[in-house]
């Protein structure tokens, strides 16, 4: 097997492969990224083969699909999902998403099974090498790379080399336990009940959520005749293994929405408990934490899955572009400090939708509907809260003294030629959108495509893989543009 000796062997240590470890969302990009980009990649799982329905997500954001459109994936997933122009948060207050400046001025609605689907074809059929029912157990890391050990099927013990892991593998992260890495935080709700069920009437929206005294419920449609209901009450503080039946849900169900809808025919009901946690690093040497290994927080807005792919959308350009020779390994070090920052955002805003939902003294009551009413008539402040929830108003720090839009999140443009940008930013390359004459030298010809904006804008912008502007100039030489790509793309070779 490919960079595995077995149990008894010294593993090999191939400098331009990645392990990654967890084959979620976040795993499944991230594997698609690497092999698509000619990075030798392997996907360790602990799981057998094939997609786990029992999902939790069941919503796309609009940043996570402008992503997926620069992988050619998100008019599939469009197709099969469903479109919704509005979030609804608690009582009154809505999140209007027609007017998001993307072409996806929606949220899609679409289980967490679909995405991996979707992805995992993309992984596999880039060259991904997938170890299923294969858990690991040790890692070990020094100057020169990163060894693995894994119990595979039937309980080998398997061990791999490489240059660096990631691990994707969730809030009980095996990798973030190697490296050493705490997961500070706290339970914010317990016993919340899981149940996938038929719904003898339909509800009134595509995904119908209220909380009203001590009850909250969300429901949202799976595409095959089930809805998933998630549902909490506040004065039901059992143990996640305290056994759960249908008239649970169906009460609390009715207690938050007001009627249950005929639930019946559950195939699955469980409990879990929502956690807040962040770990301290994302990155340890040569080991890296993304998706839930890095961070969980509450399901409010629906910010989970997304996050998370957007983690592997940053780190993935920059694995590749070191694994592959074309750039010092100190960009690794970046991923820290664009990512971490996000997720610490991502765990505020959840958290105080969740406890403003879930607002039942007074002063409490009166501060969530103050800010329903400051929404409601602010439109700047509106704008924000869009932004923040579907991950296009985040930006990434810039250096001093450089343009303000470095470090933006650059917007799908129409290109000179037909095309639009998140088109050209497809198969990792970096894109260069000027209007000067400029052709990429043949070093970094298969890296940058060079492309004009259809109107007079005289800014030159140079486009990372992940869509956000790595250099921007108002006005640029050709020396200056090239002196540029090669800062960012490294010297042609």
């Amino acid at each position: 097997m490919n960079g595995t000796t077995g149990h008894t062997g010294t593993p090999e240590h191939t400098t331009a492969r990645v392990i990654v470890v967890g084959s979620g969302p976040t795993g499944l990009l991230l594997a698609g990224d690497l092999a698509t980009a000619g990075v030798p990649v392997t996907v360790l799982e602990k799981r057998p083969p094939g997609i786990c329905n029992l999902s939790r997500a069941f919503v796309l954001h609009a940043r996570t699909l402008e992503q997926l459109d620069a992988r050619g994936v998100a008019d599939d997933l469009e197709a099969a999902g469903q479109p919704l122009d509005r979030l609804r948060l608690f009582g009154r207050l809505a999140v209007d998403l027609a007017g998001l400046p993307s072409r996806f001025n929606h949220l899609l609605v679409l289980p967490q099974y679909e995405v991996e689907k979707v992805l995992e074809r993309r992984a596999v059929a880039a060259g991904a090498d997938f170890r299923y029912e294969t858990e690991l157990t040790g890692l070990r890391q020094d100057a020169d790379g990163v060894t693995v050990e894994a119990r595979g099927p039937e309980g080998r013990t398997e061990t791999f080399g490489a240059a660096y892991v990631v691990g994707a593998d969730g809030m009980r992260s095996a990798v973030r336990q190697a490296i050493g890495l705490p997961f500070p935080g706290r339970s914010v709700i317990r016993s919340v009940v899981l149940a996938d069920v038929k719904l003898a009437e339909q509800p009134p929206a595509l995904l119908t959520v209220d909380a009203v005294g001590d009850a909250f419920a969300f429901l949202a449609p799976f595409g095959d005749g089930y809805h998933r209901v998630i549902g909490w009450h506040r004065g039901r503080d059992v143990p996640d293994d305290r056994p759960l039946d249908l008239a649970e849900v169906k009460e609390i169900t009715r207690l938050a929405l007001g009627r249950d809808f005929g639930m019946h025919d559950a195939r699955w009901m469980s409990r879990f408990h929502s956690d807040e946690r962040q770990a301290p690093a994302y990155r340890v040497g040569r080991a890296f934490l993304a998706g839930d290994a890095a961070h969980v927080h509450t399901p409010a807005g629906g910010q989970g899955m997304n996050t998370g792919l957007q983690d592997a959308a940053n780190l993935s350009w920059k694995l590749a572009a070191v694994a592959g020779g074309h750039a010092d390994p100190e960009l690794l070090d970046s991923y820290q400090a664009e990512r971490h920052p996000i997720g610490r955002a991502v765990l505020r805003s959840s958290g105080g939708i969740v406890r403003l939902a879930m607002a039942k003294r007074p002063w409490t009551l009166a501060a969530r509907a103050a800010l329903t009413a400051f929404l409601h008539t602010v439109g700047p402040a509106r704008r924000k809260v869009a932004g923040q929830v579907t991950g296009i108003g985040y930006r990434y720090p810039a250096p001093r003294g450089t343009h303000r839009l470095t470090g933006a999140r650059v917007p799908d443009v129409a290109l000179a030629g037909g095309g639009r940008l998140y088109e050209a930013l497809r198969g990792g390359r970096f894109v260069l959108i000027t209007p000067e004459p400029f052709a990429a030298g043949p070093g970094h010809a298969d890296r940058l495509a060079v492309t004009h904006w259809t109107s007079d804008h005289r800014t030159t912008v140079l486009v990372r893989p992940d869509g956000y502007a790595a250099w921007v100039a108002g006005a640029a030489a050709p020396a200056e543009i090239g002196a540029a790509v090669t800062r960012h793309l490294g010297p042609a070779k």
